[in-house]
């Protein structure tokens, strides 16, 4: 028995020290890696026809719209191990079959997006280094921007994460960005690459390890943690690299420094795999301004004469492209040859289309007795909502529920009307208020030139009520003036002889009318012919008197604005030459 339990004993040994003397070493671990379960980053799966319109990419740079037609230039292992020798890093950069796979996948079916990326990466990659620089870390993590979103600030991943860098909700919140409805800091280039910058720093600390904190920044710290202890290396600190734990990582995250790796490649050797570099047609120079009041992009392209897809492309943070600087001043990237203007052009720009942009900070709810405008039967007037009183005396066996069913009222609504009584008594009188509609046309004021002409109808009228000059000089006792003489002559006739008395008609009766009426036609006459002539002399003086204006406010309607002004709704509408009533905040109506 003894002998046997040695005997197991010393076989299990054996094979272990054999086991352990056939495991592979870290390093040939990285360099013989063959995984035939490679899951590509999503950023590959970017639609390049779509990112070729991006604005930027049309203005900025130059293309080449035949990159996908020249084939690539067969390379070798070896001439690729000896490039990535050749970039200066301080992260390792080993080959394997793995990186090869992405080498190829860049250099082959990708290389549209590849020349993409080189053209973004013109504007983008001076951010992404500054804030490596300020957190002393590898200048080349400024790639992995390239295999997180494909250099897209509206990347969004299957998962949720955002912007550039690919950051998560909780991540982002946990490193002080900003994200609401109206503002992402994910997008933003420059705060998302000081809160990515700042995280790398932070998983760095955890593992002294690039590339596990490089596949932590993938898969989070727990997954690569989780890795870790099935690999051993909380025993062995040797087993503490990427390659060690490859087997136990999430599929994505396996490809996932191979991938930087091949991006680092790529963007560096490009044009050794006849990829054409992007060019700069023009350089695209931005600083930045502080805003104090909401604002919209469409507000500041319309002052400032600047495309709206400019201010997105240096502006994505703003998700609905509205920047809510009347919460706390935030940030405008422009052309830096507009920066000046925007300043001088601040005012201007918050009043561009203020109705239309403007936020109602009070609001009271409707109690639906606002008046409706509205046309009945070619007549236009509103409808009003008015209160009827009726009272109701309470017969036997009657509750509140009862009487308000009978009245269409509800129970609360008869409580209210009489001190929230509870329980009613017989014969007791209740206050029912109910509601109806009413529709009441607006009341047509006349304007003053309706006026002048009632006043001079009415002249015209006076002045025909005598039959003839001759009837006119029998009754004054005038002589008659004959047929061919001037009006002139007649006019001093009538005007030179006073009324003495009452005449009398041919019955020998006194005509009171007809006298009446000539005095009080002579005395609209004079009145008539004097008012013409100040205002002939007003014309001749060349003056003219400019309209007033009104600026509509929210709840005014025209009826509303005519009453206030004394005119009529059809004036309003002839002078500013519209035919219906609907108004918007803002607009601006000629008065007379």
């Amino acid at each position: 028995m003894n002998f046997t339990l040695k005997y197991i004993l010393a076989f299990c040994l054996t094979c272990s020290a054999v086991c352990l003397s056939a495991r592979p070493s870290i390093l040939s671990v990285a360099e013989h890696c063959n995984d035939s379960t490679i899951v590509f980053p999503e950023s590959v799966e970017t639609d390049v026809n779509e990112m070729m319109q991006n604005w930027y990419l049309k203005n900025y740079t130059a293309l080449d719209k035949e990159a996908d037609i020249r084939p690539d230039v067969a390379t070798s292992d070896e001439e690729i191990i000896k490039r990535l020798k050749s970039i200066p890093t301080i992260i390792e950069m080993p080959f394997n079959s793995v990186v090869r796979t992405y080498i190829d996948m860049y250099t082959g079916k990708k290389r549209s997006l590849v020349e993409s990326m080189l053209g973004m990466s013109l504007y983008y990659m001076p951010i992404f280094e500054e804030a490596l620089e300020r957190e002393g870390l590898p200048i080349e993590l400024k790639y992995l921007p390239v295999i997180e979103s494909a250099l897209n600030p509206d990347a969004v991943s299957r998962a949720g994460a955002t912007g550039l860098w690919q950051i998560m909700l909780s991540t982002a919140r946990g490193l002080g960005l900003e994200v609401n409805t109206l503002v992402d800091e994910r997008r933003d280039p420059v705060a998302s690459s000081a809160a990515a910058t700042k995280y790398l720093r932070q998983l760095h600390d955890i593992y002294n390890d690039w590339s596990l904190a490089i596949a932590a920044y993938n898969c989070g710290p727990g997954n690569v943690n989780k890795a870790l202890r099935r690999a051993g290396a909380d025993t062995d600190s040797t087993r503490r690299d990427f390659w060690a734990i490859y087997p136990y990582l999430p599929k994505e995250t396996r490809g996932y420094v191979p991938c930087f790796i091949a991006a680092t490649y790529v963007m560096n050797h490009y044009n050794k795999h006849n990829i054409s570099p992007a060019l700069a047609k023009r350089p695209i120079v931005t600083d930045s301004v502080h805003v104090h009041h909401r604002v919209n992009f469409k507000q500041i392209a319309d002052v400032l004469q600047l495309p709206v897809e400019e201010l997105k492309i240096l502006n994505p943070q703003y998700r609905k492209q509205e920047i809510p600087g009347d919460i706390r001043p935030y940030s405008l990237v422009l052309p830096a040859n507009q920066v000046y203007s925007y300043i001088i052009s601040e005012k201007s720009i918050a009043a561009r289309d203020a109705g239309l942009y403007a936020r109602r900070d009070v609001v009271e709810p409707a109690t639906g007795l606002e008046p409706r405008t509205a046309t009945v039967n070619g007549v236009e007037g509103e409808w009003v909502t008015v209160e009827d009183v009726k009272y109701h005396k309470v017969a036997r066996n009657e509750t509140l529920s009862s009487i308000a069913k009978k009245y269409g009222v509800t129970v609360a609504t008869i409580k209210r009307a009489n001190k929230n009584i509870s329980r009613p008594k017989r014969g007791q009188s209740l206050k029912i208020v109910t509601t109806k509609d009413e529709f009441r046309p607006y009341k047509i004021q006349p304007d003053e030139d309706d006026e002048l002409l009632v006043k001079n109808d009415n002249i015209e009228m006076a002045e025909e009520t005598p039959s003839n000059a001759t009837d006119i000089a029998a009754v004054t006792d005038t002589p008659h003036t004959p047929a061919d003489s001037t009006s002139t002559n007649v006019a001093d006739a009538t005007t030179e002889t006073p009324v003495q008395e009452a005449p009398a008609d041919s019955t020998g009766t006194v005509n009171t009318k007809v006298t009446e009426t000539f005095n009080n036609s002579k005395a609209k006459q004079e009145t008539a012919a004097e008012k013409p002539a100040a205002k002939n002399t007003n014309k001749s003086s060349g003056k003219k008197t400019s309209p007033k204006i009104h600026t509509v406010r929210k709840g005014e309607s025209l009826y509303k604005i005519a009453k206030k002004h004394g005119t009529t709704v059809k004036e309003l509408q002839r002078i500013n030459g519209i035919d219906g009533s609907k108004l918007k905040p803002g607009d601006k109506i000629k008065l007379k």
